[in-house]
């Protein structure tokens, strides 16, 4: 655990803070596939299909494959350096 002395100090701080973390990177590379889904189904559909129904409908479908592909792709690039 980071002690206090080790945390952002101002927003603008916390905010790079956030932006420069793994896990808000991976929440946006998670929300772009989302997104393309939604694109691809509404388009199949004539109509946009809302962002809650691609949501589901790509947790279902895609999620675990799209994550594991992310592993193995993170694993190859910490091989390579």
């Amino acid at each position: 655990m980071k002690e206090e002395s080790d945390m952002p100090s101002s927003e603008a701080d916390q905010a790079q803070f956030v932006k420069e973390s793994a896990l808000y990177k991976e929440f946006l590379a998670e929300r772009a596939e989302i997104l393309k889904h939604k694109w691809i189904e509404s388009e199949k559909a004539g109509k946009d299909i809302g962002f809650e129904r691609a949501l589901l409908d790509w947790i279902v479908k895609h999620r675990s494959n799209w994550r594991e592909r992310r592993r193995k792709e993170a694993r190859t690039e910490q091989a390579a350096s």
